[in-house]
């Protein structure tokens, strides 16, 4: 008998809508409840998504027996914090992209999970595409040859909003750690660890990096 996983969601914003309609068509999971610190949010979103239980406290969630893995979908500059706070509670943790927003804060998290042998894993979604995958398959069997060249990009038009998650520093903005880290991903799965790393970007007012 396939056992059926009911999640947590932890944050109510916008890619936690996305992965909250996602879980309506994954085989053996369930979305059990919803953590959002604004009520009527979260109310919302439980309303919308058919959440058993609606929480108004992180720690409430982290603290639910029933729950069996939580999905971090919080801002960046806090996912160290959240995922930290599920892990210590032993509940497995995805969290979504970027991981951390330095490698301190990544080996302080995957630390934790080796400490309490506790699955934790970067909601990476672009890892599991059959393409990428497939890309990967011909590139290790030699099909197009020694990869000499990868030229890959992500970007998009954002409006300029210095409080907003894109470009504030405080809630981890700025290109690299939203989009561009899907290409850096691409570059590494395909051709393995760099030697060396030479970045160039534009900087908003904010500080935050504008392209990189």
């Amino acid at each position: 008998m396939k056992r059926n996983y009911r999640w947590g969601i932890l944050g109510a914003g916008r890619i936690a809508e996305k992965f909250a309609a996602a879980l309506n068509y994954t085989e053996g999971a369930e979305l059990y409840a919803i953590a959002s610190r604004d009520v009527e949010k979260g109310r919302a979103f439980a309303t919308a998504f058919k959440a058993t239980k609606q929480y108004n406290r992180y720690e409430d969630l982290v603290m639910d027996a029933a729950v069996d893995i939580i999905y971090i979908a919080t801002p960046h500059a806090f996912h160290c914090e959240h995922a930290l706070l599920c892990l210590r509670h032993r509940k497995p943790v995805l969290c979504e992209k970027p991981l951390a927003l330095n490698e301190r804060e990544a080996t302080k998290m995957t630390a934790e999970a080796r400490r309490q042998e506790v699955f934790l894993m970067e909601g990476m979604w672009s890892r599991f595409m059959p393409s990428i995958n497939k890309a990967k398959e011909l590139v290790g069997a030699g099909v197009i040859g020694p990869v000499q060249y990868l030229h890959a990009d992500f970007g998009f038009k954002a409006p300029y909003d210095v409080q907003g998650r894109l470009y504030n520093r405080k809630l981890g903005g700025g290109s690299l750690l939203d989009v561009g880290i899907y290409p850096v991903f691409l570059s590494s799965f395909l051709l393995g660890e760099p030697a060396t790393i030479h970045t160039v970007a534009g900087r908003a007012a904010t500080g935050a990096d504008e392209y990189c």
